[in-house]
C-alpha cells in the first residue's frame, strides 16, 4: 500500500473541496492515485456537495404522504437549484423516499437518507437539501389532512378535532377540513389565534401605526391602535381571516356553521404551511 501523506490528502482536498477523512479514505482505496481518488469522490457526490454548498437551492418539491388509515401524515420540503432538476424522476423519487421517512417518524433524516442524498447530488450536479419536515399524528376524534398546491410549491398540514366519531366521519366535517387546507394554502396565516402572536411582533406593528397617526389625541390614538391590531390579526391569524370562498365570513364563522350542522364542538388544533424556498 502506498504511503498516504498529509501533503497528498491536502492536495486532494484543494482539488475537490471534499472532507479530510473522505479524501484520506479515497486515497487509501486507490493506493494513492489522485485521479482515481477524485473519480471516487465525484461518484459519491462528496466533491460536488461541498463545492456547491454556497449555491442557493430555492426550487424543489413540497410533498405529503398519509398513512393507510389516514391518522398520520408526513410532509417534507426538499430543495434543489433549478426547476429542471425538480421535475426529473430521480429527484421526485428522492423526495418520495424522504417523505416516507418523515411519515415513518424517522428523526435523523440526514443520516437515514445520506447515501440517497449523495447519489442524487452526484446525478444532478446540484446542491440538494432536505429543508424541513412535519409529521402530524391524529390525537382523539377528528381528522388530519394535507393539501399540496401549485404542483408542490406550497404544502399544508392541519389537524382539526371534534367531540364525536360520527362528526369526524361526516361529510360536513370533511368539507370543513378540506376548506381549511385551501384557506391556509391561499391566505398564508402565520398563527392560529392572536394569543400565539409574539408580544414583540404586536409592539412592532403598534410602533408602525403610531408613526402613521402622530399628532392625534391620546384617547383617539389608543382606539385607532386597537382597530389596526384587530385588522392585523385578521390578516395573520387563521381563525380571524376572511374565508377565501366567502370573504364576508370569517374562519370562525365557518367553524361555527359546521358545529351547528354536526351538533358538536370543533377545534382547529394546529397547522403548518411550507412554501417552497420561503422562510
Amino acid at each position: 500500500m502506498a504511503d498516504i501523506t498529509v501533503a497528498a490528502i491536502n492536495d486532494l482536498r484543494q482539488r475537490t473541496n471534499a472532507g479530510m477523512m473522505d479524501c484520506k479514505k479515497a486515497l487509501i482505496d486507490t493506493n494513492g492515485d489522485i485521479d482515481a481518488a477524485i473519480k471516487i469522490l465525484r461518484e459519491k457526490g462528496l466533491a460536488i456537495q461541498v463545492k456547491r454548498a454556497d449555491k442557493e437551492s430555492k426550487e424543489g418539491i413540497v410533498k405529503a404522504i398519509a398513512s393507510a388509515d389516514g391518522t398520520t401524515i408526513g410532509m417534507a420540503e426538499v430543495n434543489t437549484e433549478t426547476d429542471f432538476v425538480a421535475k426529473t424522476d430521480n429527484f421526485k423519487n428522492f423526495v418520495e423516499a424522504v417523505t416516507r421517512n418523515v411519515l415513518a417518524g424517522v428523526e435523523d433524516l440526514g443520516e437515514a437518507t445520506r447515501e440517497a442524498l449523495l447519489t442524487i447530488i452526484s446525478q444532478t450536479g446540484e446542491n440538494v437539501k432536505i429543508r424541513r419536515s412535519a409529521r402530524y399524528v391524529l390525537s382523539g376524534a377528528g381528522k388530519v389532512a394535507s393539501y399540496i398546491h401549485m404542483g408542490g410549491k406550497v404544502g399544508v398540514l392541519v389537524e382539526v378535532g371534534c367531540g364525536k366519531a360520527e362528526t369526524a366521519a361526516s361529510e360536513a366535517f370533511a368539507e370543513l377540513v378540506h376548506d381549511l387546507t385551501l384557506q391556509i394554502a391561499a391566505a398564508a396565516p402565520r398563527w392560529l389565534v392572536p394569543e400565539e402572536v409574539p408580544a414583540d411582533v404586536v409592539e412592532a406593528e403598534k410602533d408602525i401605526y403610531r408613526t402613521q397617526i402622530q399628532g392625534k389625541p391620546a384617547n383617539i390614538v389608543e382606539n385607532i391602535l386597537k382597530g389596526k391590531i384587530q385588522k392585523y390579526y385578521s390578516d395573520v391569524c387563521l381563525i380571524h381571516q376572511p374565508f377565501v370562498k366567502e370573504p364576508k365570513q370569517s374562519i370562525t364563522d365557518v367553524v361555527k356553521a359546521c358545529e351547528k350542522a354536526t351538533g358538536d364542538a370543533i377545534t382547529i388544533k394546529r397547522f403548518v404551511r411550507f412554501q417552497l424556498g420561503a422562510s
